[in-house]
Order: structure tokens, then sequence, then C-alpha cells
């Protein structure tokens, strides 16, 4: 069934382009907020929070177009709701349907169960990559009337390239449950654990003296190189795709050995 891809994102196409336009529209609102916060507006109310607070949501620099960005836009809002997305995408993708009954009606058709699972993977790729597009054509809208011009082109379609991995990478994280488990319920709360856990790996590791736990979390690949600074991190996005290839390897080699609920 070469159609099992496209009829997936037709059949999420109203979830996606809420999710993809609400994602755009919710950054571009908040980034839209620089010039205030660039005049100080911000200011008593950042010094209000601890230096180690400040340190662990990058609110140091937020005189400058990359450093609000990255504390606020990028660092929070954004990549919070792209996360949900892929979640709820990859929770639906394999579980939510073997839940539904739909799956064995499905796999009851020539159609073997890597190849369903890798199309259900391809949908959930192209919606976060569409939603990452969204949300770079909402910056470069706005980019000059927000006085962003210091951060590039470029710079922006770095970000929102490590956007669209770390969507994938959660969506694929809970494709990699339901394929294992065949539950609804444990691929979105395992997934939700993993993002809370590797959020918090990334933001407060060096506050508790464990700096090592920021290496083993997506946000640090997504983020912590500051592609609003420096552009394209290449060996953080190509560990991010290494990670979503072992899971994809992982749910596949589950989702062929196990029985179906039914």
């Amino acid at each position: 069934m070469p159609n099992v891809m496209t009829k997936s994102l037709w059949d999420s196409r109203r979830s996606l382009a809420g999710f993809a336009v609400g994602t755009a529209l919710v950054g571009a609102m908040y980034a839209g907020f620089y010039p205030q916060v660039a005049d100080g507006a911000m200011g008593q109310a950042v010094e209000g929070f601890s230096p180690a607070m400040r340190e662990a949501l990058n609110m140091d620099d937020l005189s400058s177009a990359a450093g609000y960005l990255g504390s606020s836009v990028f660092g929070i809002i954004v990549p919070l709701i792209a996360v949900i997305y892929g979640i709820a995408t990859g929770t639906r993708a394999i579980a939510g349907d073997e839940e539904a009954g739909y799956l064995d009606l499905l796999l009851a058709h020539p159609l073997a169960r890597t190849r369903l699972l890798l199309h259900r993977f391809l949908t959930l790729t192209v919606g976060a990559f569409a939603l990452a597009g969204l949300v770079w054509l909402a910056m470069l809208a706005i980019r000059s009337g927000a006085q962003l011009d210091t951060v590039s082109v470029a710079q922006f379609t770095a970000q929102c390239l490590a956007l669209a991995l770390l969507a994938t990478f959660f969506g694929t994280a809970a494709i990699t449950i339901g394929a294992i488990t065949g539950s609804k319920a444990a691929a979105l709360a395992g997934t939700a654990v993993l993002g809370v856990l590797t959020y918090a790996a990334n933001t407060f590791a060096t506050q508790i003296g464990a700096d090592a736990a920021r290496y083993v979390s997506p946000f640090h690949y997504y983020i912590g190189h500051e592609p609003l600074r420096n552009s394209f991190q290449w060996a953080d996005l190509g560990i991010l795709t290494a990670a979503i290839a072992l899971l994809v390897s992982v749910a596949i080699t589950s989702f062929n050995r196990r029985d179906l609920t039914s």
C-alpha cells in the first residue's frame, strides 16, 4: 500500500495544520516582544531571578536578539508545542490504532509491519518539518519589524532544522514505546516522562553539579550550542539523527516480534 503515508497525512491534516499554525503564531507573537525587552522593559523582572535560575534559562543576555529568542521563543515556548505534536502523533501511529482495533484490519492487507511503521514514521517526520518550516517563515516575516536582523536567515534555518529533529525524536520515541507495548497510555506517559527528565537534565544539570547529564538530553543537541548565534551545528544534528535512527530500528524489531493485542 504505497499510499499509507499520504493517507496518514491526509487523516491528520487538521491536527497538523492546527499545531503548525498555532506554533508559528505563538512563536511570532513572543518574538515580536523583543523590542520592548531590548529597551529594558523586562530588566527588573529578570533581576528578581537568582543567578543560577538566569543561567539555567539562558536569561543573562536578553538584550540581544539571539539571547532573547534562545531563552524564551526557541528555549521554552516553541519546542514545548513541537514536542507535544511529536508525542501526540507518535502515540497514535502504532499504539493508538492498535487499541482502536484498526491495526489488525490494516495489516490484513498485503502490508508488512516494517513498511507500515516506516510510513507512519515518515508521516511524523513530514509533519515535524512542516511545523518547523512554518515557524521559520513566521520568524522571517517579522524579522525586520521586530528588530531581529542580527539573527541571519541561515541561523534561523539552523535552529528550525534542530526544532524539526527534536519533534521527530520525541515522536519516534512514542512510536517505539507503542511498538514495544501496544499501549497508548504507556507510549504517552513514557514519552512525556522522557521529555520532562531530559529537559530538566539539560536545564539544571550544571546547577546540581551533574554536567555530564546534559549529554544524554536531546534538548542539549537541539539548542545547547546556540544555533541562533553559531548557525548549523552539524555534530549535534547528526547525533539527533542517529538517535532517531536507533529508535526506528528498535521499533521495527519489537513490532515485528510482538503479538498484536486484539
